[in-house]
Formats: C-alpha cells, sequence, structure tokens
C-alpha cells in the first residue's frame, strides 16, 4: 500500500507539472500578452456606478496581461460637445495615450438622444469620419475596433437605429471593424427581464444601458471572439 500511494503521488506530481507547464506556454503564446490597449467611450466604458473592474475590456486586459487605459466619461456622445458632458469623442480622442497596440470606441448610445442637437445624422457621419481618420493617423500601427450601443424598444426606425447604422456605415468606410451590438451582441436591452438580471438596478428597472458584472461576463465572450477575428 505504502508502495501504491507513493506511486500515485508520483503520478498526481507529474500530471500538476505538465499542467503548469503547459499554462505557462500557453500565457508565454498569448498574443495581447504585454500589448497596450485604451478604450474610450460614454458610460458604457465608464461603468456608470459601478466599478470599471466590472467590464468585460477591463476583464479582458487583465485577462491576457495587457496594460489597460480607460477613458470612458458619463453622458458623453461622439459627435455632441457640452459644458455638461464635456468635449465629444471626435475631439478628446487626442487626449488617449500614445503607442496604443489596440484601441476601442464603444459609444453612439447618448448620440441617439441628441441628433437634433448635432443637427441629424449627416452631421453625425461628418464627425465619426473626422473620428476614424483621426485614430488612424494617431495610431497606423494599431487595431481600431468599434463598437454600437444595445438594441432597445421600438429600436426598428428609431433615432437609436440610425445611429448605429451610421457607424456600420462609416466605419466600413475606413475598413475599420465594428461590432453591431444592437443586433449581433446577444445583449437584449429591450427585454425587462433580461434586464433585471444583466443589467445594474435602477429604479423600476429603466436602466437600458449599463451591464452588471454579470453581464459583462457574459458579454467578454462575445466581444473577444470578435476581436480575435482581426
Amino acid at each position: 500500500m505504502k508502495h501504491l500511494s507513493l506511486w500515485l503521488w508520483i503520478v498526481c506530481l507529474c500530471i500538476g507539472l505538465q499542467s503548469r507547464a503547459q499554462s505557462v506556454e500557453n500565457h508565454a503564446d498569448d498574443e495581447f500578452r504585454g500589448k497596450r490597449i485604451g478604450v474610450i467611450g460614454d458610460s458604457y466604458v465608464k461603468n456608470h456606478k459601478e466599478p470599471v473592474a466590472y467590464t468585460w475590456h477591463y476583464k479582458f486586459a487583465q485577462k491576457h496581461g495587457m496594460e489597460y487605459f480607460n477613458y470612458g466619461r458619463n453622458g458623453n456622445s461622439i459627435a455632441y460637445s457640452s459644458p455638461r458632458w464635456g468635449e465629444a469623442i471626435y475631439v478628446r480622442y487626442r487626449e488617449m495615450a500614445d503607442s496604443l497596440d489596440y484601441v476601442l470606441v464603444i459609444a453612439g448610445h447618448n448620440d441617439a438622444f441628441k441628433l437634433d442637437s448635432i443637427g441629424g445624422i449627416e452631421p453625425f457621419k461628418n464627425k465619426m469620419e473626422v473620428l476614424c481618420k483621426g485614430l488612424i493617423e494617431k495610431y497606423p500601427t494599431a487595431k481600431i475596433f468599434f463598437f454600437t450601443r444595445w438594441t432597445c424598444k421600438d429600436f426598428v426606425g428609431s433615432d437609436s437605429e440610425k445611429v448605429v447604422d451610421a457607424m456600420l456605415e462609416v466605419c466600413g468606410r475606413y475598413s475599420i471593424p465594428i461590432l453591431d451590438c444592437a443586433r449581433k451582441g446577444g445583449i437584449y436591452a429591450e427585454s425587462d427581464a433580461f434586464r433585471a438580471i444583466y443589467f445594474q438596478k435602477s429604479k423600476n428597472n429603466t436602466d437600458t444601458a449599463h451591464l452588471n458584472a454579470k453581464g459583462h461576463d457574459r458579454f467578454l465572450k462575445v466581444a473577444e471572439n470578435f476581436i480575435r477575428l482581426y
């Protein structure tokens, strides 16, 4: 029995060492490890009232050993600047760190509510073009990704749909990968039952924008698969 126990202990030790070596090897082969990632956007990025550490992009960076920069600002828009919400993203992207390897733009939610102030969908597209061209010039070697807002109730024909489609159109002109989170994100923001589980707590369950930690974990799989495509 002693010899058998010793043999089992040796086998377990060998398996453990092999598993650890494999884990180290896989981590060393991680294409993202050591890279610099900057994320700019609205409260989707700032994470509203909850810690940034709950967000899927922070978890993505931590998972892969990346240097992470967060430029989220509650109430911020791609195309609309104001004293309350600050400069629009098409202007303030310049404040982002230099020499980023990955740039994520997660926005559009607030633009849908401000189209009249922006001047309509064409001025919005013009500001989107400024942002796309600016990011390409600032980060010629980086991989740039855009993510749209979620879907919402009465999405079809709404200003939210117009903004999402405009983002898809402009990013397409500049060959920038963009995930249509409204139609392909797997986040059912129009569903009261879904939001009660995956969105941050709000009075009468009215928050249609901000994922909680569980929601971010759910979307992380979608976002990571999308980023890996490129």
